[in-house]
């Protein structure tokens, strides 16, 4: 089993199916799935984007704001949501720490490599929120850069559906699911898994990436143990 792992979940995970931005039932689930990974001992850092708030990309489309302004809007929704993750973690009795890219001291600590490894080694969990604290970059590539930083073992993306597919399985009934595959073959094939700066993190860390269903209880602690679950992108 792993030691460290930084889980990496959307904002769309929060979203409540009435259209409030955020689900207090999910947030319990997630607590309880968390939980069990952090009882047997694994640190556990989370990045959250903030798609159930704003999202930067379609800031020009749907306001008229322009691409860069958009894109700090959103990394002040992932705090909102790094916020929300914590007080939910430590009231299952998990110590956590909101760190963000953008400083924000009255609501969160800045992020610092070496004060978010001794978080970890501390045995609190570790919630990376505003993204890489720049505009452009999305919080998959947030979530490969942390992942890299802290030296993850495993970075979990953890989606709607089942892994990777070749094509969105949401609007293709045809989509095929690849249970594994390469950084290289991803990149190539422009596998809609991570945007191109994440995978290329991954690639050059040499840092194993998997992808599965977060609604289906149990699979985060399986891909942490080893079980095939989800798709795996590997070098």
């Amino acid at each position: 089993m792993i030691k460290r792992v930084l889980l990496k979940i959307s904002g769309e995970a929060l979203l409540c199916k009435d259209g409030k931005p955020i689900d207090q039932n999910f947030l319990s689930y997630l607590s309880k799935e968390i939980k069990n990974i952090y009882d047997n001992g694994i640190e556990i850092a989370v990045v959250v984007g903030g798609g159930n708030i704003f999202r930067g990309l379609n800031a020009n489309r749907d306001t008229g704001l322009d691409r860069v302004t958009g894109d700090y809007m959103g990394m002040l929704g992932t705090v909102i949501n790094s916020l929300a993750l914590k007080a939910a973690f430590e009231a299952n009795g998990m110590p956590s720490r909101a760190m963000t890219a953008i400083e924000i001291p009255k609501v969160a600590e800045p992020f610092i490599r070496g004060r978010a490894i001794r978080h970890l080694e501390k045995k609190r969990i570790v919630i990376f929120g505003a993204g890489t604290g720049n505009p452009y970059f999305t919080t998959d590539t947030a979530a490969a850069l942390r992942a890299a930083e802290i030296g993850a073992e495993l970075l979990i993306k953890a989606t709607r559906v089942d892994g990777l597919y070749d094509k969105d399985p949401e609007k293709n009934k045809d989509a095929v699911m690849i249970e594994k595959t390469t950084y290289r073959d991803a990149i190539s094939r422009k596998l809609r898994v991570m945007d191109m700066t994440a995978l290329s993190l991954c690639e050059e860390n040499n840092l194993n990436l998997r992808i599965l269903n977060i609604f289906k209880e149990g699979n985060i602690f399986k891909a942490i143990k080893g079980d095939n679950i989800g798709s795996l992108v590997t070098n």
